[in-house]
């Protein structure tokens, strides 16, 4: 692997949702992540979330799986975990008994609630924590339910990426003092870490009328999207005066609407209807021809089979493909570029060979059926 983070060893036990996110993040970066898997239950509709790591088959449950894990465990700098709180410690692999035998480990746990609180022991989806941190309440039209941004807020935004900022800084300090730690990254954290601005802008009273009638909810009508001719959309956010004229003009509207005060929260629904019925005029392609050049914050909403032939994409290979469509790493380093990792190997496709380098080569009861 290439990355700024090669050298760095993790332990991934084996989850769904935010863990393998984090996990795929850190692997992207150049760590060498090695994916703790019991069995198949992991790899549904998460296959690219797995690139790049070993996969190792254990059974977590056996007196020789756990000792392998901790084996494990101490060869790496992070161990990354995503259960529900009290799964780990019941399986003999908590952070009291790991950070014993390796005091300098960073103990990384991504979970919904978190590892304490009312709801910790308690189910829970993206939707579910998104919601109780006032994230989903905004997203929605103005007479409509809120809307679930997919599982992108939640799950990934709110917990994956927060697991490695956490799992990060820990190493930092780590390194620094000797003293490994353990990060409690919960969903429902992240997810109210992202409302700040939200919250910024309902103090200073710009975020005080009903849903979709905001700044940044679809009620200004210079942020938003707009359906075109052909049944597509395009996506304006000319917040800028002077995005905004661009937006008019080329729009053809600036004698019509250029004279009216862009804050003027009154006209706005009218506003929006001109710009709505104006836009419906043309194709999605044929609006985005016309501003090509222009500062005025007008771009195609693109859907992901035409994402590869998006000029911006292809020229910075935002995508990839290898065998199917996939994110390329981000971000960049100019110094230490990432390399795409290969794809996520079949399940327990390096057990043996991992155990071999940990002297734990005849643990066959370790394994659950693994691969040779």
């Amino acid at each position: 692997m290439t990355g700024p983070l090669t050298g760095l060893r993790v332990v991934e036990v084996g989850g769904i949702g935010p863990g393998p996110f984090a996990g795929m993040m850190l692997a992207d970066l150049g760590a060498e992540v090695i994916r703790v898997e019991r069995d198949e239950s992991g790899r549904r509709a998460h296959s690219l979330l797995l690139r790049g790591r070993r996969s190792v088959q254990l059974d977590l449950k056996s007196p020789r799986g756990r000792e392998a894990v901790l084996a494990l465990a101490d060869t790496a700098e992070v161990l990354l975990e995503g259960f529900r709180p009290g799964v780990m410690e019941r399986l003999g692999l908590g952070p009291d008994v790991v950070l014993a035998r390796n005091p300098r480990l960073v103990y990384g746990r991504v979970t919904g609630w978190g590892q304490d609180g009312p709801l910790a022991p308690r189910a829970g989806h993206d939707i579910n924590y998104i919601a109780l941190a006032g994230a989903l309440e905004p997203v929605a039209g103005r007479d409509g339910a809120p809307t679930p941004p997919l599982n992108m807020l939640g799950d990934f935004g709110g917990g994956g990426m927060l697991a490695v900022c956490g799992v990060l800084a820990a190493l930092l300090s780590a390194r620094a003092t000797g003293r490994g730690q353990v990060v409690d990254a919960a969903v429902v954290d992240g997810a109210a870490l992202m409302t700040a601005m939200l919250h910024s802008m309902r103090a200073e009273r710009a975020w005080s009328a009903p849903r979709g009638e905001n700044l940044l909810d679809g009620g200004a009508p210079f942020y938003g999207v707009y359906e075109t001719r052909d049944g597509r959309w395009v996506a304006v956010g000319a917040i800028e005066p002077a995005f905004y004229a661009a937006l008019l003009e080329g729009l053809g509207l600036t004698c019509e609407l250029g004279g009216v005060a862009q804050d003027d929260t009154a006209s706005w629904p009218r506003s929006r209807a001109r710009i709505a019925a104006r836009v419906r005029e043309r194709t999605r392609d044929e609006w985005v021809a016309a501003f090509a050049g222009a500062d005025a914050c007008l771009t195609a909403v693109l859907a992901p089979d035409e994402l590869l032939a998006e000029p911006h994409l292809s020229a910075r290979e935002t995508f990839v493909t290898d065998g199917a469509l996939a994110p390329a790493p981000a971000p960049r380093f100019s110094a230490t570029p990432s390399a795409v990792p290969p794809p996520a190997p079949p399940v327990g496709a390096d057990t043996r060979a991992v155990l071999a380098e940990l002297g734990l080569a005849g643990a066959a009861e370790a394994t659950q059926g693994a691969p040779a």
